[in-house]
């Protein structure tokens, strides 16, 4: 077996998705599971299935395409606006696709008249992150355009929170969503299947004490993976936050002094690195890099402090023990090393669990997110 690996624990992901859609249920609001940071491992998006998502959702037609051919019939959404260069096997693997351009929208219903079928989307609207979405005040418009055409469903709108302004919905965005779903229903003549709220950013906001209006569904990744809030960091109460554990070897350590610090005038894209004031210190090599994860989004264990990362190599100090060539070293990953690290091709994918756990207590779990990112 790889020394450099990543342990999956299946079973924390049925529970994490599991307890979830049971607090949402009463909610009135649905789990979608989000498998794009796992490149829709198969064993991952099943789990998420047997945890009680009513459908799976990627940023990546490759990723879904890998799901159906791993036999998940579920719904899938891809929930990246297609590329026109995509657009047939969008329809041919896609149950619903996320949309925002016109053009894409037109595309996608001239191929569907073509193969005879009628394809499902939902339109994605602007509502503050700044990254997809058409403008509210185009929605009716567009809206209007849409229902014109055939070979494509209007099943629903949604938005995106905190995925590249890094800011929470507040109470009045969802209510301004939810309203912006009534003023659709009402241009269409017919309600929505879905009104997607966000994903795990939404979630203090999906479990609190306000009104859900016509919200009914959450895109979930993060908190089902990492059992942590995208905003704050936050773990959220009753989630596990050990799924997954990175392991790397240790392939060098020695004592190494640094009379003549390098000075550095320009900053090098390729190396990450902390400046460290002792002039002699215990470091270990790990054999890992920047080419298998994200070296700012590990954790690492008590009495090893990260020093720096190339693309093949990080660099650590030990302070209150010695790692030794060939031993390994246990590391914690948020969201970005996660997602660079499940698509790494050296690093291994090993998975744990094949039963659903019984009256387990999350609360008791190892959860090291209890600071910000």
């Amino acid at each position: 077996m790889s020394k450099l690996r990543i342990d999956v624990d299946l079973d924390k992901i049925r529970y994490n998705t599991r307890f979830l859609v049971d607090h949402l249920r009463p909610r009135g609001i649905t789990v979608t599971g989000v498998t794009k940071a796992v490149c829709g491992h198969p064993e991952i998006a099943n789990a998420m299935l047997e945890g009680g998502a009513t459908g799976l959702a990627d940023a990546r037609i490759s990723n879904i395409m890998r799901m159906r051919d791993a036999g998940i019939s579920c719904s899938i959404s891809l929930i990246r606006t297609p590329m026109l260069s995509q657009v047939a096997q969008v329809l041919d693997n896609c149950d619903v696709s996320f949309n925002t351009e016109m053009d894409i929208i037109a595309s996608l219903a001239i191929e569907a008249l073509g193969k005879n079928i009628t394809h499902n989307i939902i339109l994605m609207v602007e509502m503050g992150d700044m990254r997809d979405g058409i403008l509210p005040e185009h929605l009716e418009s567009t809206v209007s355009q849409i229902l014109r055409m055939e070979g494509i469903s209007l099943k629903g709108i949604g938005a995106n929170f905190a995925c590249l302004g890094h800011v929470a919905p507040s109470a009045g965005a969802m209510e301004l969503l939810s309203s912006l779903a009534a003023d659709t229903e009402l241009a269409s003549g017919s309600a929505l299947e879905t009104v997607s709220g966000g994903g795990s950013a939404s979630l203090p906001w999906a479990l609190g004490k306000g009104a859900t209006g016509k919200i009914n569904n959450l895109r979930l990744g993060e908190a089902i993976l990492l059992g942590t809030d995208p905003v704050s960091g936050y773990a959220i109460d009753g989630l596990y936050t050990d799924v997954f554990t990175l392991w790397a070897e240790v392939i060098e350590t020695k004592t190494k002094s640094n009379p003549n610090p390098l000075q550095m005038n320009y900053p090098i894209p390729s190396m990450q690195c902390v400046t460290l004031d002792s002039p002699s210190n215990t470091r270990s090599i790990l054999a890992i890099g920047l080419q298998d994860t994200d070296a700012a989004g590990l954790i690492f264990p008590a009495g090893v402090t990260f020093v720096g990362a190339t693309s093949d190599h990080i660099v650590v100090e030990n302070t209150n023990w010695l790692l030794r060539p060939g031993g390994e070293v246990k590391l914690r990953m948020k969201y970005s090393a996660l997602s660079r690290g499940m698509a790494a091709p050296d690093v291994a994918k090993v998975f744990h669990g094949d039963s659903a756990l019984v009256d387990c207590n999350a609360a008791n779990t190892d959860r090291p997110y209890s600071n910000r990112k």
